[in-house]
């Protein structure tokens, strides 16, 4: 009631100005915009509010609460003086700006085991050697024998390169990893994940508002995969990749580059623009700029079409044949747990 009271006092008050019915009509849209945009950038701040104030729900709540009364009373004053009303209210959003900037990622925090470590790599001519590949023994979802290994890649040897898709909730979301396999019988994946501390789940909403770091994890698939086909059971799909070996040679330094680089120089997730699909589509592009970019990025959930469309997969075949079998999560859980060669299980034909 008082927000669309004070609209109809702003209308009023362009209607009093002495203006042309041209202007008067271009006030009104550029009212209208402005109270859109208004609205928008009063729910943005109640939740950056809410996930990004520290302490416990008391104290976020009542500071998203109070910016709520802040802009009721803003709101409020704007019947009176809609100049000032509107002033005061831009003025407030320069100073949550300011507030904004100033939270900065970090690489020193209680981080959950699973992403306590992200690799780092040293490159020596074709031998590539990973420090702190994730290799765990999970025996629940939540629960693993942590073991972080040494690893040397021979890039001579590197001959596959799986896109691999996993799906946990709706049809459009699924989180991308990338599997590389040598022909010495190596095989490691790369996963841009959440950087969580151990007091914190994940969020796609919270992803939004600088609540989680970016991590690089290079993991085994017996990790990383079997996590999510028989712990987690995640619809999961794998996809192999026509790559030429200079594109995967030059795809898994990105990776490596890129790992070393967020090592030393930490930054933020982003539920829309820095994630596990985007963060892959960007160092795609390093090697091959005239990559497409598609919605399909962004809702990584329909990457199958995207790859069919593009002709990136050894499998040339319609979307619903490519996705039938490119499934694996079905084929892990009938190996039940541990299987002996989980790698080769999942690629059984």
């Amino acid at each position: 009631m008082i927000v669309s009271a004070t609209v109809d006092k702003y209308l009023l008050y362009i209607k009093d100005l002495r203006m042309t019915p041209l202007l008067r009509i271009i006030g009104v849209i550029l009212l209208t915009v402005l109270a859109l945009a208004a609205l928008i950038a009063t729910g943005w701040v109640t939740l950056a509010l809410w996930y990004r104030i520290p302490g416990p729900d008391a104290i976020r709540g009542a500071a998203a609460g109070l910016w709520l009364v802040f802009v009721l009373a803003t709101v409020s004053f704007g019947r009176k003086m809609p100049l000032a009303g509107l002033g005061l209210f831009l003025v407030s959003l320069i100073a949550v700006g300011i507030w904004w900037q100033s939270i900065k990622p970090s690489l020193d925090r209680d981080w959950a085991t699973d992403v306590s470590r992200t690799v780092t790599g040293t490159v020596d001519n074709n031998i590539v050697t990973l420090h702190d590949v994730r290799n765990f023994n999970w025996s629940s979802a939540t629960t693993a024998d942590a073991r972080w290994d040494i690893r040397q890649y021979d890039l001579n040897k590197l001959d596959e390169a799986d896109i691999v898709l996993s799906y946990w909730g709706m049809d459009a979301i699924a989180h991308t990893l990338i599997s590389f396999g040598f022909n010495d019988g190596q095989r490691v994946v790369f996963s841009v994940e959440t950087r969580r501390e151990k007091t914190e789940s994940y969020s796609s909403v919270a992803g939004f508002f600088k609540t989680y770091e970016l991590a690089f994890i290079a993991a085994d698939e017996r990790d990383i995969l079997y996590l999510r086909t028989n712990m987690r059971k995640e619809d999961t799909y794998l996809y192999p990749l026509d790559l030429p070996k200079e594109a995967m040679r030059a795809l898994f330094l990105s990776y490596v580059a890129s790992a070393d680089q967020l090592a030393k120089k930490p930054a933020f997730y982003d539920t829309l623009s820095t994630n596990c699909t985007t963060v892959v589509f960007d160092l795609a592009r390093k090697i091959e700029p005239g990559i497409p970019m598609d919605y399909r990025i962004i809702l990584s959930g329909y990457l199958p079409g995207y790859l069919v469309d593009h002709d990136a997969t050894l499998w040339k075949l319609p979307e619903a044949q490519l996705r039938a079998r490119a499934a694996i999560s079905a084929k892990a859980q009938a190996a039940g747990d541990s299987p002996p060669d989980y790698s080769a299980t999942i690629r059984q034909q």
